[in-house]
């Protein structure tokens, strides 16, 4: 029996496609209580210590302490809430559930798998952060049209933490292995990529770490725009995002390979 030919539609779909939708379906029945649980964190940083320690801290560059921290909390709530989708939501499909495996069992392949896991944390991230944004300028806290050019700083920036959480989550043997990530990496990235103050105030060389993390290119971005100004060394920092979006996917790919596939 010769079967009928797909759409064309069909085959210009990317494999992760399917991946992805599984989890944007699942995720939609929770959709609101999640951006909700998203928002909590930026807001209870901005009204507790924006306004409440930043009343008697100085201005940074010409504005209030609140507008400074709130760049920077956008950016660390990206930090985690992607690196909480690759490692805990991720293994949960992979480990617990075993979502990965029955997906392995069609056509699809464990790059598609992986690549799907990516692709999401990136849809989902651009949803909250979308939330967060809309929530800080009802603040007075963006100046410009130029702060809707955040909204792809921020998928940059949840792009390469997904994909260095995969990493992790392909070595994990349990949930509780995760609480080393955040306590070695996660935290201390936190306090030197200028979240909560100018890396100036630092060291020089611990300055220096921190201005090479992922965090402080997502910061670099992000902070201007909601100024109402160009990032300046905006390709670098873009460039840099990619870079360990695309490596850190490698090496995922590869331990995932190693893990599932032996």
């Amino acid at each position: 029996m010769i079967s009928a030919p797909r759409s064309a539609s069909s085959w210009r779909r990317p494999g992760w496609f399917p991946v992805w939708q599984r989890n944007f379906l699942v995720w939609k029945k929770l959709a609101l209580p999640s951006i909700l649980g998203n928002l909590a964190d930026p807001l209870i940083y901005m009204l507790g210590l924006g306004y409440g320690l930043g009343a008697m801290l100085p201005s940074i560059d010409g504005r209030p302490y609140v507008a400074f921290l709130a760049a920077g909390t956008v950016c660390a709530s990206t930090m985690n809430a992607a690196t909480f989708e690759a490692l805990y939501s991720a293994f949960s499909r992979m480990h617990v559930q075993k979502t990965w495996e029955a997906i392995l069992n069609t056509p699809l392949g464990l790059g598609d798998v992986v690549a799907g896991e990516l692709v999401w944390a990136a849809t989902k991230l651009l949803f909250s952060g979308t939330a967060i944004l809309v929530v800080i300028a009802g603040l007075g806290l963006v100046q410009g049209p130029l702060a809707l050019w955040a909204l792809p700083a921020i998928v940059l920036t949840g792009l390469a933490f997904a994909a260095l959480g995969l990493i992790w989550n392909a070595l994990a043997p349990s949930y509780d292995f995760f609480m080393y990530y955040f306590t070695l990496f996660i935290t201390p990235m936190t306090l030197i990529s200028g979240v909560f103050f100018p890396t100036d105030q630092l060291p020089a060389w611990l300055a220096a770490v921190g201005q090479a993390l992922p965090l402080a290119q997502g910061v670099a971005l992000v902070r201007p725009l909601l100024a109402g100004e160009i990032p300046s060394d905006a390709l670098i920092h873009i460039m840099a995002l990619l870079a360990t979006t695309a490596l850190a996917y490698a090496l995922a790919l590869h331990l995932t390979r190693r893990r599932l596939l032996k």
